[in-house]
């Protein structure tokens, strides 16, 4: 399979942490979004939506939206919990990840690491919400080693894409002590560098 990605998204680097986890064989696609690579005609074939990540299948399918692939290639794998209502405690974490932390921890990581903003210039509501984010974070995870009870799930691989950057975005993990036992686990369990 091919994966078009920037390997500046979180979004685009879960998907290569599941693959690699799990040993997938995959070829990386670099699509640089800054320079608008997603709006050429060739990618918007691929992706009408004109996002990354996006996954083509060596039969020519191809799949969106980070969570969804991540989805659909750990199907039976560990990384999905094989309990029903464990798996959709897994869910509610990988849609609330899009709805009610990415679009304030990443937006404002994007805002100042890209556009050069500095952190008196962020939107203040996003910050809030970034905050609450982490602030929710930081309860679940003072009550289990991972999101969803003792074993690593899809769940902490897509939440760590933009925790462990947030502070690239103005945040301060310093009274997170849950959340960055977390991170240094989650990394580890990924053969990952800790994030600078």
């Amino acid at each position: 399979m091919k994966i078009y990605g920037d390997r500046n998204s979180g979004n685009c680097l879960k998907v290569k942490w599941v693959c690699d986890k799990l040993a997938l064989a995959y070829s990386w696609i670099d699509v640089d979004t800054l320079k608008r690579e997603t709006r050429t005609t060739q990618f918007l074939k691929l992706n009408g939506a004109g996002q990354v990540p996006t996954v083509q299948f060596d039969d020519g399918r191809t799949l969106a939206e980070s969570n969804a692939i991540v989805r659909y290639l750990a199907r039976d794998s560990d990384l999905i919990p094989s309990d029903a209502f464990a798996a959709a405690k897994m869910d509610e974490w990988l849609f609330w990840e899009q709805y009610s932390h990415e679009p304030y921890v990443a937006v404002c990581r994007f805002q100042m690491k890209y556009q050069g903003r500095p952190a008196s210039d962020l939107d203040p509501d996003k910050v809030k919400r970034g905050y609450a984010a982490l602030a929710r974070l930081e309860h679940q995870l003072a009550t289990s080693r991972f999101l969803v009870g003792d074993d690593l799930s899809l769940a902490d691989i897509s939440l760590l894409a933009y925790t462990r950057l947030a502070h690239e975005g103005g945040f301060h993990l310093d009274g997170y002590a849950a959340v960055r036992r977390w991170i240094g686990e989650t990394e580890q369990s990924l053969g990952l560098p800790p994030a600078r």
